[in-house]
């Protein structure tokens, strides 16, 4: 595993990397989220650079937590950078007393998520031409 050290960011810190590994043929601005300023936001940064950034957004009154605009650098993807910051976004929605832990996941990550215990929940769905699923894990 790549040496990785995991840190909270500010919402606008998530952007770049957001937009150049998530959507980057849309407007920057499509991949800002709504509620942002509600979020943690986590960035995964090698040797300083920021690699790897996951928002995560917890509804207290109804214990349930959701992951958004997960995004590895291409360069950086299959070094278990991923892993290590969904892991901690797991911790973290433990701690904030979540008891589930939910995202929209395109369908080519779902093998990823199966491996942290989390299951296809509902209908495929697409936004564009990409394929998703609400993936779920009970915390």
């Amino acid at each position: 595993m790549t040496a990785l050290t995991i840190s909270p960011i500010s919402a606008e810190d998530t952007l770049p990397l957001r937009h150049s590994v998530l959507w980057p043929d849309k407007p920057f601005d499509f991949v800002r989220v709504p509620d942002d300023d509600l979020g943690y936001h986590v960035g995964g940064f090698v040797e300083g650079q920021l690699v790897s950034v996951i928002s995560l957004f917890v509804n207290e009154q109804t214990a349930v937590a959701r992951f958004r605009k997960f995004a590895t650098h291409p360069d950086f993807q299959s070094q278990g950078i991923g892993t290590q910051l969904l892991n901690h976004v797991i911790d973290q929605a433990r701690q904030a007393g979540a008891s589930e832990l939910w995202c929209d996941a395109r369908l080519t990550a779902a093998a990823f998520y199966q491996r942290f215990g989390m299951q296809a929940d509902g209908e495929v769905f697409y936004k564009g031409p990409i394929a998703y699923s609400r993936f779920v894990l009970k915390l």
